[in-house]
């Protein structure tokens, strides 16, 4: 008998589960409160980018293993209930702001007459899991009948599909047979091929993925923090990141220094898991995080400052074309994006900024419509005193640095993401800048 599984929350998270979960053979049905998100979706069309979504989402719509409702009654008959509601940082505090993780479980549980697993993927503080362990056996008719599993997520903005499909480690919070028996059935197709499938405590699972973001984070603010030494020192900090990387300890990934990260998860996670450290009486132990967020946010101002010498030492009057809006490339996400930071400081001192990114255009007006947004690179440089590159899309990347001379007022740009050739930028008569290289 096939699975069906239930996805709550149809966000990024939840609509890329859902119909990876269709892909795999199951019945699913995802829902929202969101009646124009679920409507969307019914549509075969996603709120969002991310590479392959739409096309998976359309196959399971079309092959009805997939379909979307607004209405917790529609999904009660699932086998596996999984969570996958979002948790922001809690405005004016680090912690994470838990009320739609409390609101879904508030809402599917008293229509859970029968046993059935809940499996929570969504980013939580730890001790999170077993609180709602006791509320959804208060709420739900079925009482302990109704098991909860936590399952975090680990997927990467622009790759989510190829994560959920093949993901590198599949990790189980439970201590039921049952919980833990369903979810080998669910994901049998990765442990078949060779994904380590782990079981662990609710906590031990809750930390996995708040310490797997604190480690990341760490390690980019880390290379950025030398970037700093190099431009000191006139040493280069690319060529010491691929030394560093030679190192099987180490590893060269997440030792690119730049501007420095953003988006949904590794800023809002590393302060959530301060905080709750702090409420555990153990804030000691995460103290570094503080210099590990100050040094990301530091390198925003590190940019302003290198963008308005090079432009004389004032953006008055200047013209300034940037290259890139979204956190990352392969994503339209521009939440707490360096890059709309720094386009947003350099025009409220002076300048005319005017901003292209592939993909980010829409989401980024919505956020700074004062800012001007252009449909080409070409265009957004058009007259530029200077472009800045601050998301690292291929398109940037394989750009020709003659063709945007040619447009340009001035042949001066800064590299924030070290992703630029540097040679061949020069070679062209740019004035070219990166960080921590010469």
């Amino acid at each position: 008998m096939t699975l069906r599984i239930s996805v709550l929350g149809t966000g990024y998270l939840g609509a890329t589960h859902a119909a990876c979960m269709a892909e795999l053979g199951f019945d699913v049905v995802g829902m929202d409160v969101d009646a124009e998100k679920i409507k969307l979706l019914s549509d075969g069309r996603t709120p969002f980018y991310e590479p392959g979504l739409e096309q998976l989402l359309q196959k399971g719509l079309d092959s009805g293993r997939l379909r979307f409702t607004t209405s917790y009654a529609d999904v009660a008959d699932a086998d596996v209930h999984f969570l996958c509601v979002g948790t922001p940082q809690r405005k004016g505090a680090y912690a994470a702001d838990l009320r739609y993780v409390d609101a879904v479980v508030d809402g599917l549980a008293p229509h859970l007459a029968e046993a059935t697993l809940v499996v929570g993927k969504s980013t939580v503080p730890v001790g999170t899991a077993a609180r709602l362990q006791k509320r959804i056996v208060e709420l739900a008719p079925a009482g302990e009948g109704v098991e909860l599993a936590w399952n975090p997520e680990f997927l990467r903005e622009g790759f989510a599909v190829e994560d959920t499909l093949r993901p590198d480690r599949l990790v189980v919070g439970t201590s039921s047979e049952r919980a833990e028996r369903l979810l080998r059935e669910v994901y049998a197709g990765a442990i078949a091929k060779g994904t380590p499938f782990l079981v662990t405590d609710f906590a031990t699972a809750e930390l996995v993925k708040a310490s797997a973001n604190a480690f990341l984070a760490t390690k980019i603010s880390f290379i950025n923090a030398m970037a700093e030494l190099c431009e000191a020192t006139g040493a280069d900090v690319t060529q010491l990141a691929d030394a560093l990387g030679y190192d099987e300890r180490i590893g060269r990934k997440f030792l690119n220094a730049g501007l420095g990260f953003g988006g949904g998860c590794l800023p809002k996670d590393i302060r959530a898991f301060m905080a709750r450290a702090g409420e555990l009486g153990v804030d000691q132990a995460l103290s570094f995080l503080k210099e590990v967020d100050a040094i990301n946010m530091r390198r925003r101002g590190h940019v302003v400052d290198r963008a308005r010498a090079a432009c004389g030492g004032s953006f008055l009057g200047v013209r300034v074309g940037v290259l890139g809006a979204t956190f990352k490339p392969n994503s339209d996400d521009v939440r707490d994006s360096p890059a709309l930071n720094v386009a947003g400081q350099i025009q409220l001192q002076g300048a005319q900024v005017t901003v292209y990114d592939p993909r980010g255009n829409d989401n980024a007006g919505a956020l700074f419509p004062t800012l001007a947004y252009a449909d080409s690179a070409l265009e957004a440089c058009g007259d530029a005193d200077l472009v800045l590159h601050l998301t690292e899309w291929q398109e940037f990347r394989d750009m020709d640095p003659t063709g945007l001379a040619a447009v340009v007022s001035q042949q001066k740009i800064i590299d924030a993401r070290n992703a630029l050739d540097p040679v061949r930028w020069r070679a062209a008569g740019w004035t070219y800048w990166s960080l921590g290289r010469p």
